[in-house]
């Protein structure tokens, strides 16, 4: 008798489910498909498998239900104004630190720290600075025939920092725009143009 004919029904070859069932990945399938009578164990997997099932597709017509009924709250109160008061424009520099201040030890030993110099100790972006700046930089940032020396961040702070001495507010904010290291047009913003 040949065996590739006709299986018997107690044959030691797995079926296809039970293949499948065992190099799948899906949790739960491969106690649910064992070779072997049925058991107590098989059905409690089954039911969890199904009962899983089950919620999960529950679950998730439930979502898609809901996201195809298009909800939506819209609330407007129109008001009509003659005129409209716009804020003052204001710019903010960034850069806590007065570039007039810096030495080229501060450069050396914080300029990346302050975004100035990268970490070969080059100016990153000179095509973004105003060129008086950029020249002032290039000058503190030549450290060819540089010694470094000692570094106190307590002393760098109190000399460098805006807004540590004292004085009006307006004066600091003045400096601020006067010192920043990337160019600012001006004469394009009226507000501006008196702190030129």
């Amino acid at each position: 008798m040949d065996l590739k004919e006709s299986p018997s029904e107690g044959s030691l070859q797995p079926s296809s489910i039970q293949i499948f069932a065992n190099t799948s990945t899906l949790h739960g399938i491969r106690h649910i498909f064992v070779y072997g009578p049925l058991t107590i164990r098989r059905v409690l997997w089954a039911v969890a498998f199904v009962g899983s099932l089950g919620l999960l597709l529950v679950e998730s017509s439930e979502r898609v239900s809901y996201y195809f009924s298009y909800q939506h709250v819209t609330k407007v109160d129109e008001v009509v104004a003659q005129s409209l008061v716009f804020p003052a424009v204001t710019l903010c520099n960034l850069n806590g630190f007065r570039f007039s201040r810096l030495t080229t030890n501060d450069l050396y030993h914080a300029g990346e720290l302050l975004a100035l110099l990268d970490v070969n100790l080059q100016i990153p972006d000179p095509h973004l600075a105003d060129p008086s700046v950029l020249e002032a930089l290039r000058q503190k940032a030549n450290f060819k025939h540089y010694k470094p020396k000692q570094f106190s961040m307590l002393e760098f702070l109190h000399r460098v920092v805006l807004g540590q001495r004292g004085g009006s507010r307006r004066r600091h904010v003045c400096k601020a725009v006067r010192e920043m290291p990337v160019r600012v047009n001006r004469s394009r913003l009226p507000c501006l143009g008196a702190l030129a």
